[in-house]
């Protein structure tokens, strides 16, 4: 190898293991939606302690949310309609910034979150990131190969 072919043959396996990296990060991000995602599913379902009613046009009965709960699901509309994404940014030296994120597609889901004049909250935002950040944890804590 000639003295110059060298810095050329270092330069190239940093960019190969840079790009090995990167597409690493990227997929991690996905993994950190996937994750988000499946917390959201689990703390949205189950039995909730609130009143009983009668499901609009139905003889069925659903039971509501106590406030402070989770919003109990009687169309299941807010628990499905869910889109995730991740967004890369380029960083600093040739690295990405990732940003994993899951949001509610229901114009309602805000109102269930913050409450409002006439509710009371029914917070479920925090509780989808406690629930998942010992999965986003492990993801992230993953040794680089």
């Amino acid at each position: 190898m000639t003295p110059t072919a060298a810095p050329e043959a270092v330069k190239e396996a940093v960019n190969k293991t840079v790009t090995k990296i990167n597409q690493q990060v990227k997929s991690r991000g996905t993994r950190v939606k996937n994750a988000l995602r499946n917390a959201e599913l689990e703390v949205l379902k189950g039995k909730r302690s609130g009143r009983k009613y009668r499901k609009p046009n139905s003889k069925r009965r659903y039971t509501a949310s106590a406030p402070g709960e989770p919003p109990a699901r009687r169309t299941g509309a807010l628990r499905l309609n869910w889109t995730g994404g991740v967004e890369t940014q380029a960083g600093s030296s040739k690295g990405v910034v990732v940003t994993s994120y899951i949001e509610s597609n229901t114009p309602y889901a805000g109102y269930l979150e913050n409450g409002t004049g006439k509710m009371a909250a029914r917070p479920y935002v925090d509780r989808i990131k406690e629930k998942a950040q010992p999965e986003i944890d492990k993801i992230l804590n993953e040794d680089y190969s």
